[in-house]
């Protein structure tokens, strides 16, 4: 071992993390539906290919304890093994390594420190996020971070942060689809194991059972053209049912049918074993409000993480929510997160597309991600026939 790979493994103290090693992870996770763990084997088998073959930047996101530190650490456990230098240093714990230099009592200066960082042969930076945020603490991954995107020295970052959060020209680097692979990893904490990963008091859908496709009111009774855009409607929302991608969005008057529809896609995939997390969007934000509550047995982040991250999502009633900013920036980080991974999403709205928050209305018409719909047929219950002939009509997917 050279002098310069013995430094890099002493500084990752990673004798301490011998134990996580490919061998030992557990790529089906605990008690995983099979969406989440098709996404984690998905993640194991990305992150191995990454090992043998290290090239560009993978950047691993995840709520705590699903696994993305595991996979980083097995990465440089698996290179060194191979005789292959590697340096895995947790990001706070880098700037204190740094800050350190600069005791009088320092066995290697700040310049060379740096320099092992910068220049590693394989960089792993954990937990990118948790560090206090200071001018200093910043300037310093940038210069780390921006030397290796210009060198495109092979990287790989762990975070549970949104995008969104991370500084400005940290983003930056990451986002270059060109050098950086990201990976999001859907599995819970595997510290909670014992607890259904499938199972969230979230859901109201229990309180909609009875909306099938089957019990939908296809309403023979309107005028052939709302009752086509209906049938159109219902067939578009089981073809989505049984192979949920990306973006769905109903728009219509309230009772028109949209809620039903949306409910009977969650319904489907519960039926096939699938999760599925049907929540209003009001009571969604007012249960984010709730866990800043001393008394709350949930923290906000694993609150907001369920949400952000679950496999099928359903937001019915959009723009029914108190317009307040703290409630657009959450719905915002939501959006924004489940359109960069990807993830199925159905949303439902009474309000015009150009009324909707412009942040959220930039993911919603984006037809690449997203199909829109919307229902001409009136309202069910009680609701008068409408005497304008101008309506939304359906964009095409």
């Amino acid at each position: 071992m050279t002098l310069r790979a013995a430094r890099l493994r002493e500084l990752s103290n990673l004798d301490a993390l011998q134990h996580m090693t490919f061998q030992s992870f557990i790529p089906e996770g605990i008690g995983l539906n099979v969406e989440k763990r098709e996404n984690l084997r998905r993640a194991y088998e990305r992150a191995r290919a990454f090992a043998a073959d290290p090239r560009g930047w993978l950047l691993l996101m995840g709520g705590y304890g699903c696994g993305k530190t595991h996979l980083a650490v097995a990465i440089a456990n698996e290179r060194i093994q191979q005789g292959r230098p590697a340096l895995f240093v947790v990001v706070p714990d880098l700037l204190d390594y740094l800050r350190a230099t600069f005791s009088p009592t320092s066995p290697v200066t700040y310049d060379d420190r740096f320099d092992e960082v910068r220049t590693a042969p394989l960089l792993i930076l954990d937990d990118l996020g948790a560090q206090s945020v200071t001018p200093w603490a910043t300037e310093k991954l940038y210069q780390i971070l921006n030397y290796r995107y210009n060198t495109q020295s092979p990287t790989v970052i762990t975070t549970n942060r949104e995008l969104e959060e991370i500084d400005l020209r940290l983003r930056s680097r990451l986002v270059d689809p060109n050098l950086v692979e990201i990976v999001p990893i859907l599995a819970p904490d595997f510290r909670q194991s014992g607890v259904s990963a499938d199972h969230s008091d979230l859901s109201s859908l229990s309180l909609h059972s009875d909306k099938t496709f089957e019990s939908f009111n296809l309403r023979p009774e309107l005028p052939a053209e709302e009752r086509e855009n209906l049938k159109r409607a219902w067939a578009i929302a089981q073809d989505f049912a049984r192979d949920p991608r990306d973006w769905l969005v109903f728009i219509g008057t309230y009772g028109c049918g949209k809620t039903h529809l949306a409910a009977a896609i969650a319904n489907y995939r519960t039926s096939q074993g699938y999760p599925a997390l049907f929540i209003t969007v009001p009571d969604l934000l007012d249960h984010l409000r709730a866990t800043f509550s001393p008394t709350s047995l949930v923290s906000y982040d694993k609150r907001f993480e369920e949400v952000r991250t679950a496999p099928l999502l359903i937001l019915d009633d959009l723009g029914t929510q108190s317009a307040t900013a703290w409630a657009a920036e959450k719905l915002y980080q939501i959006f924004n997160y489940r359109y960069n991974a990807r993830l199925p999403t159905v949303i439902t709205t009474a309000d015009e597309i150009e009324t909707i928050d412009p942040r959220l209305r930039s993911r919603i018409l984006d037809p690449g991600r997203c199909t829109v719909f919307a229902i001409e047929a009136p309202a069910y219950r009680g609701g008068g026939r409408r005497t304008s002939g101008k309506r939304r009509r359906k964009r095409k997917s």
